[in-house]
């Protein structure tokens, strides 16, 4: 059979009927539906196509152990967002994006200890419990976090200037579920522009700004994991987030307290900024 514009999309979803894994063939053949679709509907010239071709090149080039070029990609599109949304949690707290910059293990802390490894100015302190969508505590769940400076960066964007692990932590709750903290309030930042992301939001006039936040991933035995941020209330870009991310149960108020009960249970001179955060996990389907 020819190969033209009318045979062609039938032509390749029949190229992958044999393919073993109906989930894989599901997928193919679909993808060559709406990426042909796509092409009908753009006529993209071949010297669009080899600069589409290029782009995408350049994306792969950039990634390295500490940088994820194809997942800023994705965050910028909003597709990200899409899948973290389509897999979410039906109740319970919401998911957003990993991000770019969940490129290095966290380090176990102990519950209380700081995350910041440089001596921030400003005192802050994170609290929280783990629960299920029902209300009960879950012990030894797992927390990790990260988070970047109060001047917008990560440890993987500043080896030579923050220490490795600066910013991060993975904590253990306690036996009501609890989780604490200490750390910097972080800053608004850009998304790393130095590439070819970077470039296609220059040349679409998009601000490549994110609000200030707390990344978390909360898991226990038997509950759905969860990925989602603590947007600080009142961020600057917090309704124009370049990766598409906010929503509005997650914005939590970082607030400066004089209390010095909690001062002194959470092991810091007042006054200080504190931020609770809550998460509710959903209890996984048995079959």
């Amino acid at each position: 059979m020819d190969f033209t514009v009318d045979t062609a999309t039938a032509a390749v979803e029949a190229s992958f009927d044999a393919t073993p894994d109906p989930r894989l063939r599901e997928i193919l053949q679909s993808l060559t539906r709406h990426l042909h679709g796509f092409v009908r509907e753009t006529s993209p010239s071949i010297e669009e196509w080899n600069s589409a071709i290029e782009f995408l090149t350049d994306v792969g080039k950039t990634c390295t152990d500490t940088r994820q070029e194809f997942i800023l990609l994705s965050d910028v599109m909003g597709v990200s967002m899409l899948v973290e949304t389509i897999n979410g949690q039906d109740v319970g707290t919401e998911s957003t994006v990993l991000g770019p910059f969940h490129m290095t293990e966290s380090p176990a802390r102990e519950l209380g200890e700081s995350i910041d490894l440089l001596g921030g100015g400003r005192a802050c302190v994170v609290s929280g419990t783990v629960r299920s969508t029902a209300g009960t505590p879950l012990a030894n769940a797992l927390v990790d976090v990260w988070q970047c400076t109060e001047d917008g960066f990560y440890d993987v964007q500043q080896p030579h200037v923050q220490p490795e692990g600066n910013g991060r932590g993975l904590f253990r709750t306690d036996e009501q579920g609890r989780f604490w903290f200490r750390t910097v309030v972080p800053s608004h930042y850009p998304i790393p522009t130095d590439g070819p992301v970077g470039r296609l939001l220059q040349a679409t006039s998009r601000h490549p700004y994110r609000p200030a936040h707390v990344h978390f991933i909360a898991a226990a035995d038997g509950y759905e994991e969860v990925t989602t941020h603590a947007f600080v209330a009142g961020s600057a870009y917090i309704d124009s987030d370049a990766v598409f991310a906010v929503k509005k149960g997650l914005l939590v108020d970082f607030v400066e307290t004089d209390d010095t009960v909690l001062a002194a249970e959470f092991g810091v001179e007042p006054p200080f900024i504190h931020a609770r955060f809550d998460i509710e996990l959903q209890e996984k389907e048995t079959l």
